[in-house]
């Protein structure tokens, strides 16, 4: 039967009309699973006996609630690991009644269901394009000498590790232990032994008390787990609980617990390591182990293993742990970078300068006169003759703005005309100049999770360092000191499992040197970079840089007063327009590498 979340009001209406009817329980809800088929999502709901089904749809945010009549809650109750499946982002379910088991499903958006009833269990099926990791899934479930015991006492099951090669390159964590049966009781003056027999009766585990453990215990016990209470009991009477090989419990003080610890023998076990190396793995398996003497770990480089001396009863917790946990695949990201650096620069330049001088006087740098007077028609010998100055006032020289020049001037026009014995000279330079430097550079580099990564194209450059010395008068002391420039990568990846996220410090540089105008310094460095920590989905592109430098540079040079005139004053100087951009970009996209192969996950050993 098909519908749609959208008849959010008939169906709250729906329900208000419904009376509250109390049921006898009939049936039993042991877990709820969401699982992957062929072109849908299910939420699996497993029974046993008989129930009733009742759904009905809610809003902000849009969520379907079964409710199960006639059901009790008898299987655990696992909080949802929030990974996105097909549209399903959290699954609840709790003894809503004493005869009610409530599931609320929370979903991304409103959409169509089928719900389907069988003897075993009951289905909500949702339109799914592609596959996922079921929940809860991928756990190795406790053993089963401990699958019951308290919570205080009991061995914790670490959940597997997601392994890249898995489907969405996530798994669920492992369910959590399974909540136990519910105990309401009361003591009055009970002798602890008495109590612990009690427990032992109704929880059906095999529990034996140590000798020296005497007391009486007041309590009442109101609908709670057997485990909690068993255990809050024993701490109020100063006692603790440890698991002994073959699944028994011993209550016993917490000196006797100790004592028994330092009297265990010991036991070696030399673990191979495949995906780490052996000596980053000692500090993360130090603090598991039992307390110095006792317990110990060291790296053999030789073989990459590690060497765990720890009390008989510990070791196999030990292996499995590192095995578990620490020597796993962990992922590999592709970084690829885009660095654009564009500098652009515009000249314009343009000029007239002056000359006027007679053929033996000579006072500026424009047009050098011959201090001889003899001249050929190729060269101009000059002696050491005085220049010679003309004291009765009747000549002009010199009157020019030879001060003001263009560099490189692509046009230069020269202008000579005679006026009685003065030459009078024109110099027209003009300039124009457009330079573009387009870098682009594309490093990629590929590194496993939570490893730091280094690519550098480029070139290293000798810088001389000068010391003068401490002595007076002492020689000098020249090093020379090499420099990266070129394109630099650095990225540090860590996957985010579940939502496919990639954590990245990085950072991207571009540098160059151009040569110092003083042989001292050695060179000028330019360098653009960025350095930043950002978060990306996988394959998207990311700006971690941008900036754009406008330089604008007006000169001019001349005449005074002349320069300033309006029209006529560009005729009496030199005018220089620069305008200088730069414009750096940084993209950055990352790939999470599903390369593992389903056989390939299982190191080993």
């Amino acid at each position: 039967m098909k519908r749609a979340l959208g008849l959010l009001a008939l169906a709250t209406l729906q329900l208000a009309a419904v009376p509250v009817r109390t049921h006898a329980p009939t049936g039993d809800v042991l877990g709820v699973s969401v699982v992957s088929a062929p072109g849908r999502a299910e939420v699996v709901v497993d029974i046993r006996g008989t129930v009733e089904v009742t759904d009905f749809v809610l809003q902000n945010p849009p969520r379907l609630v079964l409710d199960l009549t006639g059901a009790r809650l008898v299987g655990p109750s696992l909080p949802y690991d929030g990974i996105n499946r097909a549209g399903i982002r959290n699954v609840r379910y709790s003894q809503f009644r004493s005869d009610v088991v409530r599931v609320v499903i929370e979903l991304d958006d409103a959409r169509d269901y089928q719900v389907t009833q069988e003897s075993s269990a009951v289905r909500v099926a949702f339109e799914a394009a592609q596959a996922f990791a079921a929940w809860p899934g991928g756990a190795v479930a406790p053993a089963a000498s401990t699958a019951d015991l308290p919570a205080a006492i009991a061995p914790t099951v670490p959940p597997r590790p997601r392994r890249a090669g898995d489907v969405g390159a996530t798994v669920a964590p492992a369910p959590q232990a399974a909540q136990q049966q519910r105990i309401s009781v009361r003591f009055d003056a009970a002798n602890i032994n008495d109590v612990v027999a009690n427990f032992a009766a109704f929880s059906g585990r095999s529990i034996i008390t140590g000798k020296d453990v005497v007391g009486t215990v007041t309590a009442e016990i109101r609908d709670q787990p057997w485990d909690v209470a068993f255990n809050a009991i024993l701490a109020s009477q100063g006692l603790s609980a440890v698991e002994l090989p073959g699944g028994i419990i011993r209550v016993d003080s917490r000196a006797n617990l100790v004592e028994q610890d330092t009297t265990e023998p010991l036991a070696t076990r030399a673990i191979k390591i495949n995906y780490a190396r052996a000596g980053a793995l000692v500090p993360s398996l130090a603090p598991i182990l039992s307390t110095r003497p006792r317990g110990t770990v060291a790296a053999d480089t030789t073989t990459n293993s590690l060497i765990v001396t720890d009390r008989v009863s510990r070791i196999d917790t030990i292996v499995d742990f590192v095995r578990r946990f620490l020597d796993v695949r962990t992922p590999q990201v592709a970084i690829q970078a885009k660095i654009i650096f564009v500098n652009r620069s515009d000249l314009e330049a343009l000029g007239l300068r002056y000359d006027i001088g007679t053929r033996t006087q000579y006072f500026n740098s424009l047009i050098p006169r011959d201090t001889t007077g003899t001249r050929t028609a190729t060269t101009t010998i000059a002696t050491a003759a005085p220049i010679s100055v003309v004291l009765g006032g009747n000549a002009v020289s010199a009157v020019a703005n030879a001060a003001s020049t263009i560099n490189r001037a692509s046009l230069e026009l020269i202008y000579t005309t005679v006026l009685g014995k003065y030459a009078f000279s024109t110099f027209l330079q003009a300039l124009q100049e457009v330079t573009l430097a387009d870098v682009q550079a594309e490093p990629s580099v590929t590194v496993i999770d939570n490893q730091k990564a280094n690519i550098f194209v480029g070139q290293r450059t000798p810088i001389r360092i000068v010391d003068p010395g401490s002595a007076a008068g002492g020689p000098a002391r020249v090093t020379v000191t090499l420099l990266q420039t070129g394109i630099k990568l650095e990225v540090t990846p860590h996957v985010v499992m579940g939502t496919r996220e990639i954590l990245m410090e990085l950072h991207a540089e571009r540098s160059s040197v151009d040569v110092a105008p003083s042989a001292d310094v050695g060179g000028i460095f330019g360098s653009q970079e960025g350095t930043t920590q950002i978060l990306v989905r996988d394959g998207e592109t990311a700006v971690i840089g941008g900036l754009t430098v406008t330089e604008v540079t007006v000169a001019r040079s001349g005449i005074p007063f002349l320069m300033d005139l309006p029209v006529i004053g560009r005729l009496f100087g030199v005018n220089t327009n620069k305008e200088t951009r730069q414009d750096l970009l940084i993209l950055v996209t990352p790939h999470i590498v599903d390369d593992v192969s389903p056989s390939e996950t299982t190191p080993r050993r």
